[in-house]
């Protein structure tokens, strides 16, 4: 089966957001986090950017997964690291590729790694504006 969604399939998610509630959850979500931000005195229009993209990688499927957790937890322990592929790269299925399937692999894993990197950069930032904001009006 090919990893590419139908029109039927994105349909089907879609409905299925619906009828679960997803869009009224995000709603009530939303309006919690511009409240929170409002307080801090974060501008709304940086809030609502922020928790869209919250909500775009939702419905993408890109919750926190465990590769995204474990970037996360090196970063906040070790910082950016020049030997980070090194210490995500899986060493038993590593010794079981050909050196093409090497080369793919992390090839595959660096741009994952580029990605989780930006997303957490994004998270800090945003953190660390919202607690700058909260310093600065009290």
């Amino acid at each position: 089966m090919s990893k590419q969604k139908t029109v039927k399939n994105i349909a089907k998610e879609a409905k299925s957001r619906l009828k679960n509630g997803f869009w009224k959850d995000c709603k009530q979500q939303r309006q919690k986090e511009l409240d929170k931000a409002r307080d801090a005195g974060v501008a709304e229009s940086r809030a609502s950017k922020y928790f869209a993209e919250k909500v775009g990688q939702s419905i993408a499927c890109e919750k926190e997964d465990e590769f995204y957790l474990k970037v996360k937890e090196m970063l906040l322990t070790h910082g950016e690291v020049s030997d980070a592929i090194g210490r995500l790269t899986d060493k038993e299925y590593f010794e079981k590729l050909s050196y093409e399937e090497r080369q793919r692999y992390t090839l595959a894993l660096s741009s994952k790694y580029l990605r989780a990197l930006e997303r957490f950069k994004k998270e800090v930032e945003f953190e660390r504006y919202l607690e700058k904001t909260k310093e600065n009006k009290a």
